[in-house]
């Protein structure tokens, strides 16, 4: 009888055995005032993707930088989302990494995109997830005189600038909460806050990550208050007490699940010296890669090897002998 070529056999036998440990790929958003054709975010996506063998996507919002500020973050997460959705890579699952504004985004996508591939993995770098009580990067220049004279003239939470100006969209000023929740068009929603409005769909999204893993940054002059990439914000009414997370209502009456994820170990909290997303080679590999390489999911790949291994050590050793090897 004709005997099949040893190196077809085994290469049928590796197949089997190995064709699900791969990591999956993962999907990287940038952050305000950055695109993804820019050296830092480019360094960044392919490091983590040579690091882990797998591909990684950088996913540009029109034209980067300009929309970054000024498409609303809504519009920005439904191109994101319809992106996502393309890429037959990520159909069986994927990782998420958003990178500051990038964050807010990447949990738009998570909550509010119908139909798209299942994150498992969803790592934010210092993003503004409780918010920010003022425009990111502004200092005394020309264009954040005139920003800040629009938002003082017609104000954060009316019409124009929130559909103008990006960061408005989750700016939450604490001593005017009702503004807030009645004219911010972003935050409030991706946060469940809005009581008569409250999706269950959103918690069940979110709260179905298998890892959170929030990075903040020690000397973060961005994001005011750093504590925002915890979930961590001012207390309604004050613009001085910073809550922890687990004080805040978001936390506390579980509107997306965090508490959820947390009592069931799965969220990380690490803090990063270093000023906004100043962040080493050596810490990604710390605080990033770990999560991007599927160590749960392949540690059950393994056991369920383990459970066939005698029933396939057995085939093995027929199929071996009957084309006499």
């Amino acid at each position: 009888m004709a005997s099949l070529p040893l190196s077809f056999i085994l290469f049928l036998f590796t197949s089997y055995m190995f064709q699900s440990s791969a990591p999956l790929p993962f999907v990287v958003l940038h952050g305000i005032s950055d695109s993804c054709s820019e050296s830092g975010v480019k360094k960044f996506t392919e490091l983590l993707s040579n690091w882990t063998g797998t591909e990684g996507y950088c996913i540009e919002i029109g034209d980067g930088a300009w929309d970054s500020w000024f498409m609303p973050i809504m519009e920005q997460m439904e191109i994101a989302c319809k992106k996502v959705q393309k890429i037959d890579a990520l159909s069986d699952g994927y990782h998420l990494i958003g990178l500051s504004q990038g964050g807010i985004i990447g949990r738009g996508i998570i909550e509010f995109c119908d139909q798209g591939p299942q994150v498992n993995n969803f790592i934010s770098l210092a993003g503004p997830h409780a918010g920010i009580a003022a425009i990111p990067f502004c200092g005394s220049g020309e264009a954040c005189v005139y920003t800040d004279y629009l938002m003082e003239f017609l104000g954060v939470y009316s019409a124009f600038i929130q559909k103008h100006l990006a960061p408005s969209n989750y700016i939450k000023i604490p001593k005017d909460y009702k503004s807030y929740i009645k004219g911010c068009k972003f935050l409030p929603q991706v946060n469940n806050e809005i009581e008569e409005r409250r999706n269950s769909t959103y918690k069940e999204r979110f709260s179905s990550l298998e890892k959170l893993v929030l990075i903040m940054f020690e000397n973060d002059t961005v994001l005011v208050p750093k504590e925002t990439s915890w979930f961590g914000y001012y207390a309604n009414g004050s613009s001085n007490t910073i809550l922890p997370a687990n004080e805040t209502e978001l936390y506390t009456e579980d509107w997306i699940g965090l508490k959820t994820l947390d009592e069931a170990g799965k969220v990380e909290y690490f803090r990063v010296p270093g000023g906004h997303l100043d962040i080493t080679e050596a810490e990604m590999k710390k605080y990033i890669l770990p999560y991007l390489e599927d160590q749960e999911s392949t540690a059950e790949e393994l056991e369920k090897s383990s459970r066939h291994g005698q029933w396939w050590r057995g085939l093995w050793t027929s199929f071996m002998g009957f084309f006499g090897f």
